[in-house]
């Protein structure tokens, strides 16, 4: 199954979302969905409930909730981090764009991917 997106409060520009959803990427922004204001952990649940690849620039807080869920044999569909300001949004794009290509929905579940890899 091919990866579906979540970008939460720090990534949900809406030129990367409208720019990923044009080539096909199925992705929902923490604004779409009612979930401004909230809990880190509460877009990792519902991003899990969802069954999409959580995307953040929240590096340290992202980390560690991944380091949390495994330790508590809890599962996510996957989280993507990249450090704020280092990209630019069509670097962004190019980049998920890349992974989505080269990896599946189940690839990346309970999976910590930095978009600097790709």
């Amino acid at each position: 199954m091919k990866i579906r997106l979540y970008l939460d409060e720090d990534t949900m520009d809406k030129d990367l979302a409208h720019a990923l959803r044009i080539r096909g990427v199925d992705v929902v922004t923490a604004f779409d969905i009612g979930m401004i204001r909230r809990a880190d952990s509460d877009h990792l649940a519902v991003a899990t409930q969802q069954e999409r690849s959580l995307y953040s620039f929240n590096v340290r807080d992202y980390q560690l909730l991944h380091t949390q869920c495994l330790a508590a044999t809890n599962h996510h569909a996957g989280i993507i981090l990249a450090q704020q300001q280092k990209y630019s949004i069509g670097e962004q794009m190019r980049r998920l764009l890349k992974l989505i290509a080269e990896r599946s929905a189940e690839e990346m579940a309970d999976t910590l991917a930095f978009l600097s890899q790709w």
